[in-house]
């Protein structure tokens, strides 16, 4: 994507973290904005932030785990700026847990969020950018996790393991469709987003406050876990400008910590040489 000024962006997830400081950015390059979140006061704030610069912006609080409110939102965008020119699917949460003590509604929440609502978008939006005959671009965003695998998380790998493989299968079908759309898959590591105030978000389908698990010890480490990692992450004020950059120049995948690179290769190594995964590898590589 090489021109971005009175392009259209729609991105969901816009509130914090990756999707705030992308519109922003995105603002700054003259795009029109239609902001997706389900955190609506904060959602407004990222929106007023952003007017002020006179950017044109709509904001629609959506829990993008309901097909329903997501094919509403892309009506909406569609109906105030005519057309979608770039498509971020940015909403995700992440969770901790071991496989068999995570409860089933939680390994149901995080696919559904960060697999199924890439999904619910892609499938509303890529028709759309074949119609419009203007060049479309989709950027999905999973995660480090989803190109090497670590202990303690899986129901997150298994979320963004799916989403880069999505992405990878959909390119070649545009390609093999002729259309001019172009995919990016986004997998940065740890980052200082609000990625660590996921169960401040859990939707009420999601909820069961009776559940023992959410008073449990178990639960309690993974989210001390998952706040120090993430604020002791990357300053996130260089990530726009990344995305930015690996867009001008299709770049597929997009990657933000270099450092990860011989995880990815221990884990590809393994795959082609017949070998597994061994804890105390990968204790030694991290």
């Amino acid at each position: 994507m090489q021109e971005f000024k009175n392009k259209v962006m729609f991105i969901t997830g816009a509130a914090h973290g990756f999707g705030e400081v992308i519109a922003k950015a995105g603002a700054q390059r003259g795009m029109k904005l239609a902001l997706v979140d389900i955190d609506g006061p904060a959602l407004q704030n990222v929106a007023q932030s952003i007017s002020k610069t006179g950017t044109s912006v709509i904001t629609m609080v959506a829990d993008v785990t309901k097909e329903a409110e997501v094919d509403e939102a892309i009506d909406q965008t569609v109906e105030t700026f005519g057309q979608i020119d770039l498509l971020i699917n940015n909403a995700g949460i992440a969770l901790a847990g071991r496989m068999w003590e995570l409860p089933t509604r939680d390994w149901e929440w995080i696919l559904h969020i960060n697999v199924m609502a890439q999904v619910y978008t892609m499938k509303k939006v890529i028709p759309l950018m074949m119609a419009q005959k203007t060049h479309g671009t989709i950027l999905n965003v999973a995660s480090i996790a989803g190109l090497l695998d670590t202990p303690g998380m899986p129901a997150y790998h298994a979320s963004k393991f799916a989403s880069v493989g999505l992405t990878e299968a959909t390119a070649y079908d545009l390609q093999r469709a002729g259309a001019d759309i172009e995919m990016h898959v986004m997998c940065p590591g740890f980052v200082q987003t609000d990625l660590y105030h996921t169960e401040n978000h859990r939707p009420d389908q999601y909820q069961d406050k009776q559940d023992p698990y959410y008073q449990s010890e178990v639960f309690e480490k993974g989210q001390q876990v998952a706040k120090y990692v993430i604020t002791n992450g990357k300053p996130i004020d260089t990530i726009a400008d990344t995305v930015f950059k690996a867009l001008e120049d299709n770049e597929f995948y997009i990657l933000t910590h270099p450092e990860f690179n011989p995880l990815i290769q221990d884990r590809v190594n393994r795959i082609v040489n017949h070998g597994a995964p061994d804890v105390h590898v990968m204790d030694g590589l991290m």
